[in-house]
Formats: structure tokens, sequence, C-alpha cells
């Protein structure tokens, strides 16, 4: 753990372009938060479809299409959220309201009943997903408001981003260390998830830099939000983050599938997501290193490019391949880090670059809206597709045989996908890297 604190530190400073000015405590107080709204990301996104389909014994088309539900509904308020976010004096007291709701939905989300599973999934997803999205949006927008140039909102994203992949790491590695039944594993993680949250919380509202004066945006929700969308240059960064967090989105549903019924090593399903994010983390330097020789863009596509290469093998694997896929989870991770904080800091240059300085009203809230909204989105068409093509090639959680469907969904989808992400962004680099 103390070389996980480490290697976050110094991912952190070593981003500081040289104009960056910020105290390196008030990085690190900013980026604190990021840690338990990771460790709230990854449950909900990984391990409650096999939770709710183990613990509970729904279907997988059923539970398919209750994870598309919920997901669609969640995306589709972020604009609002971010709307709102931006007509509020301080981000902070939205963050504040959030708090509490985030709390009670993942205590809830991770302790499924097994009568009435299907209303109680629906419920706690909502709460969760409505207090996780509002802390999210106002906590992005405020990192953006922060900065003064390119430079320290690279480290600000960096700082956000590195704690986030460490409470990664803690949500993916503690229900396994915790318990050896991953039901238990994950309650006992919502315990200690809560306290872990208003610690943390503590630390970035108390720490933090205090961003420039703003006025509030005005009364034209609907007008602004169709107008941030109309930008060119940000149309374009979310059309590639659309289709590169597709391929993101499909393995991240489907990893622990792949691992119990394809490699057959179930018992190796934290170490996995943990080695994913701690190299996410140790390679965060490299695409900094990168991306200030080459530009933000080039360096995400070199990115893109190792992804490939590393998960392209994964189709091969079968049962016992613990350490090759191993190998493909340390390389692939590699190329984490690129695609959290480089998509993130070019977004937080765009939404800036709109406001024309103190005293300015700033429509960030209204950018990670939208942003937010698309990843969300690709996560639930990844649940809602992906589950039941499954249930209709014949797999079953748990039962030999029928898994080459899995191994397609799984494998082959994610590099088509990242392959155009690849190619849209190179095509569009000169866009994305403009100042204005």
């Amino acid at each position: 753990m103390d070389f996980v604190l480490f290697v976050v530190r110094e991912q952190v400073f070593r981003m500081n372009a040289p104009a960056a000015a910020l105290p390196r405590r008030q990085l690190l107080a900013y980026g604190a938060l990021g840690l338990p709204l990771a460790m709230a990301a990854l449950p909900v996104y990984v391990h409650v479809p096999r939770l709710y389909a183990e613990v509970s014994g729904m279907s997988l088309s059923l539970l398919g299409g209750l994870l598309l539900v919920a997901r669609l509904a969640d995306a589709g308020i972020d604009p609002l959220l971010g709307a709102w976010s931006d007509r509020s004096a301080k981000r902070q007291r939205l963050i504040l309201l959030a708090l509490p709701l985030l709390a009670v939905g993942m205590v809830a989300l991770l302790h499924p009943p097994v009568i009435g599973a299907p209303v109680w999934l629906m419920g706690a997803m909502l709460i969760t997903y409505f207090a996780f999205s509002l802390a999210s949006v106002a906590y992005q927008a405020w990192g953006a408001e922060l900065g003064h140039n390119s430079g320290e909102r690279t480290s600000l994203t960096a700082s956000r981003e590195g704690f986030g992949l460490l409470g990664v790491v803690l949500a993916a590695a503690l229900p396994g260390l915790l318990s050896g039944n991953i039901a238990q594993g994950l309650s006992w993680l919502s315990w200690i998830f809560v306290p872990l949250l208003f610690l943390f919380a503590a630390l970035t509202l108390l720490g933090a830099p205090v961003a420039a004066q703003r006025l509030p945006a005005g009364k034209r929700l609907v007008g602004d939000l169709w107008r941030v969308l109309g930008e060119l240059r940000f149309r374009r960064l979310l059309t590639v983050f659309v289709v590169n967090g597709i391929a993101a989105a499909l393995p991240a549903t489907l990893v622990l599938f792949f691992v119990a019924d394809v490699l057959h090593a179930e018992a190796w399903g934290g170490a996995f997501l943990a080695l994913y994010f701690v190299s996410g983390i140790a390679f965060l330097p490299l695409w900094v290193s990168l991306a200030r020789r080459l530009g933000r863009v080039p360096a995400w596509v070199v990115s893109m490019g190792v992804a490939v290469a590393a998960f392209s093998w994964a189709w091969v694997l079968g049962p016992g391949d613990v350490w090759a896929f191993a190998v493909i989870c340390l390389l692939s991770g590699a190329a984490l880090g690129a695609d959290l904080t480089l998509p993130a800091a070019l977004l937080a240059d765009i939404a800036e670059s709109r406001t024309a300085g103190a005293g300015a009203s700033s429509q960030a809230g209204s950018y990670f809206g939208w942003w937010n909204l698309v990843a969300k989105l690709n996560l639930a068409l990844a649940a809602g597709l992906s589950l039941p093509l499954l249930d209709l090639a014949g797999y079953r959680p748990g039962v030999v045989g029928a898994v080459t469907g899995l191994s397609a969904v799984y494998c082959l989808l994610p590099l088509c996908f990242k392959t155009l992400a690849a190619v849209l962004a190179w095509r569009w680099r000169k866009i994305l890297e403009s100042s204005s």
C-alpha cells in the first residue's frame, strides 16, 4: 500500500507542467475525493451483475435489462446535474448533499436480498447513481475551475485520477482479501467505504485550493446545454471518447465471467483487477512524458495501440492460463492512465477556454455533465447488449462449456472499437489539440 501511495504522489507531481504553481498539498487535497468515488464505481459496474446473478438467481436477460434502464435514466440526468452545478454559487455544497445518499445507496446495493431482488436492485441503483453523478459532476467541474492554465488543469486531473486508480485498486482487492465468499467480501467493502467516503471528502473540501470567483450561469438551462454540445472541438472529443469508452466498457462488464468460466480462475479475479489498475498508476508518468513531447492526442493514440496489441491475444486463452492473462492485465493496464487523464485534461481546457476570467460565468458543469452521460451510456450499452447476447449464445455462469460466445464478446469486439477510436483521434488531432 505504501508503494501505491508513493506512485500516486509521484505521478501527480511529474505531471506538473512548468507553468503549474499550485502547492503539492493542495493538489493532493483536491485529488483525495477521487479515491472513494472510484471505490463506489468499480463494484457498481463490475461486481453487481455477477453478484445479483449468483445471490438472487436473476436471469442475465432480466439483469441486463434492469441495468440498461437504470443506467440510461442515470446518464440522462447528468447534463441537467451539470447545468444545476453551473447555477450553484458553490459546487462544494452539491458534493455535501450527495455524500450521505451515496453512502446509503452503496450499502443497499451490495446487500442483495433473495426475494424481491429486481425491485431492490432498481431502487438501490437509482439512489447510488443519482448521488454518484451529482458528486462527480460538481467535483470535476470544480477541478477545471481551479486550474489557471493547461499545466495546472492537467495536474489537478492527474491528482484526481491517480487517487481514483488507487480507489479502484482497493475496491478490486478488498472483497477477496476480506472474505473467500465474494458476496460477503462486498458486504464488508460497503461498510469500509462509508467512513472512507467522509474522511477523504473532508480532506478535499477543507484542503483544496479556492477557485476564482465566478457568476452562476444564467437561466437559459436548455439553451446553454445545447450550445455546449454544439461546439465542434467538444463534439469531436466526445465522439472519440464514446468509441474508446465502449471498447473499455465491454471487458469491464464481462471480466469476472471470463476469469471464472474461461480461465477457471475465479479466485484470481480480484488480483487481476488490482494488477490492471496498479499498472495504470505506475505507467501514468510515461504517458505524461509522451504527452509533453508528442502532444496529448498523439500520446493517447499510442496508448490505444498498446492496448490493442496487449489485448489481441486474450482470445486464445483457456483454462489455467493465469500468468498469460496477468501479462495482458499488466500491459493493457499500462495504457489505462492515458485513457483516464489525457482526454479529461483536454476537456478541462475546452471547458475553461470559454470562461473569460475571474467573475465570469463558467459552464464547466455542463461540459462534464455531457461527458459523464456518454461514459455511462457506454457502460449501459455494454451491460444491456452484451449480457443478453451471452444469454442467446447459451452461456450460463458457472456452467462448463458454451464459452466461445463469451470469449468473442469479451476479446474481439473491444479490439474493433479501440482501433476505430485510435483512427478518429489521429484524424482529428489538430482540432482536439487546438487552443480555441
